[in-house]
């Protein structure tokens, strides 16, 4: 994996700019099985093979794991978009809830889960978030 380990909070940062892909505005949880299929609709049939089966996994996975996040603890407006650099894909997930940054669990076993923000600072290249208006924004960059 390329990623960065993640600590016990994660970098306060801002992504790169970005050409949206795909956006969604979410507000539960059942509608996740619908914006991975939107994915892998999307970048199988748009991407005409220069996206790999394995990145898309990996974005699917990172876009999940960051929208029930947010759907989960951040609450109020969910949006989540996928995005495209010359070089990566942007996963950006934003909630109502600045001021809990996010914060990867730590003394936690394992089988009470807690593991994804881990799990996505290994996927992505870079990661990080900030505040504004009111939003968390929360994003990844996966590596083309």
């Amino acid at each position: 994996m390329t990623g960065q380990a993640a600590g016990t909070t994660w970098p306060s940062a801002y992504p790169p700019a970005a050409d949206v892909v795909l956006s969604w505005q979410l507000s539960a949880v059942a509608e996740l099985p619908g914006v991975r299929a939107d994915v892998r609709r999307e970048l199988t049939e748009v991407a005409r093979g220069s996206v790999t089966p394995d990145l898309i996994d990996r974005l699917v996975l990172a876009l999940d794991e960051m929208a029930s996040n947010a759907l989960r603890h951040g609450g109020g407006d969910v949006r989540a978009l996928v995005a495209r650099t010359d070089a990566a894909y942007l996963i950006e997930v934003t909630d109502q809830a600045p001021q809990t940054p996010p914060s990867p669990a730590v003394g936690r076993d394992p089988s009470f889960g807690g593991l994804g923000l881990y799990l996505i600072a290994e996927l992505a290249a870079q990661h990080g978030w900030y505040a504004t208006d009111g939003h968390k924004h929360v994003w990844a960059l996966l590596a083309r």
